[in-house]
């Protein structure tokens, strides 16, 4: 059975039908403010990476005495390296799991904060000259999976098994995926997949790029990763959420309109005290993010950005206005 996507943040839940494409204009100018310096360290999400960059590359050009040090392994590195405060930052793309969360407050004795950054979607890529027009969410599921929990009725190998003709009908799959240490892999696990297990031949990559990269590569390749990663060598599939009934592609327009099923927040997590809030380098960092110019770097790195409603509660709950 084909699931429906809940995005959810601590916030209460903002429908996908209120955002709007671009910068949203009530959006607040970032101000700089005097003393911050300090070395501000970002462990995670390989997805984030380019962004976490981009974000500590403004940042600077506010504050010049910061020291800045980017490391994107995977979403599963971040939470131990802010357990252990060895990160200001742990950029994630999926929330942290129960184990992760009491980690940190064992370290800690509260709660680590959980902060929505970005929209993202996830594309299903193809080799650019691969003609397919669309999939439902239950052949990708067939393409990925060794389940079909999602409904399909086979296994589907070639490309001839999803409308393809010509010399194509014989070309096998060659699959891309993210490796276990990646939100990506997870979220996509969860919903293109219905929760069902991937298949054992795929190539597992250690990071987004890669996936895409393999894809380019590979006239027969298919794979999955955020829609920031999308070069000139490949086509990112439109999908069907009902069947076959729709084709939506992974653009903003639709991830708004709730008709594209793999979109998600992107995160990251910090370390606030209950009592003392965020540290002053954090507080401004944060605060810089959910700002007209923090939502700007957004999208010029090819991601949604957040709507004002949505900022604007996040800048009341943690104390940044």
């Amino acid at each position: 059975m084909l699931k429906k996507i809940a995005l959810a943040t601590t916030v209460a839940a903002m429908p996908f039908a209120a955002m709007a494409q671009g910068v949203d204009p009530d959006l607040p100018d970032y101000t700089e403010v005097s003393g911050i310096s300090g070395n501000l360290t970002s462990v995670g999400s390989d997805t984030l990476n380019n962004l976490m960059t981009l974000w500590a590359e403004e940042f600077q050009s506010f504050y010049p005495a910061v020291n800045v040090e980017i490391q994107g392994a995977g979403t599963s590195t971040a939470p131990p390296a802010l357990a252990e405060g060895t990160a200001n930052f742990g950029p994630m793309s999926r929330t942290m799991r129960d184990s992760e969360i009491a980690a940190f407050e064992d370290a800690h004795g509260y709660a680590p904060t959980m902060v929505p950054v970005a929209i993202d979607t996830i594309a299903v890529y193809v080799n650019r000259d691969n003609p397919i027009e669309g999939l439902t969410v239950e052949e990708v599921d067939a393409i990925f999976s060794e389940t079909r929990r999602c409904g399909h009725d086979r296994d589907l190998v070639r490309w001839g098994e999803v409308g393809l003709d010509g010399s194509w009908s014989n070309r096998d799959f060659t699959i891309y995926s993210r490796n276990a240490v990646s939100g990506t892999y997870g979220f996509f696990r969860q919903h293109a997949l219905c929760d069902g297990d991937f298949r054992d031949n795929m190539n597992e990559q250690p990071g987004s790029a890669s996936v895409v990269q393999g894809v380019s590569e590979s006239i027969n390749g298919i794979g999955y990763s955020g829609i920031g990663y999308m070069t000139s060598g490949v086509r990112a599939v439109p999908i069907s959420p009902d069947g076959g009934e729709n084709y939506y592609e992974p653009t903003a327009e639709n991830a708004a309109s709730g008709n594209y099923p793999l979109a998600r927040f992107l995160y990251f997590y910090v370390n606030k005290h209950p009592e003392d809030g965020l540290a002053p380098m954090e507080h401004e960092f944060v605060r810089m993010v959910l700002s007209k110019e923090g939502q700007e770097v957004v999208n010029r790195d090819g991601f949604i950005p957040l709507p004002a409603s949505v900022a604007e509660r996040q800048r009341i709950e943690l104390g940044v206005e």
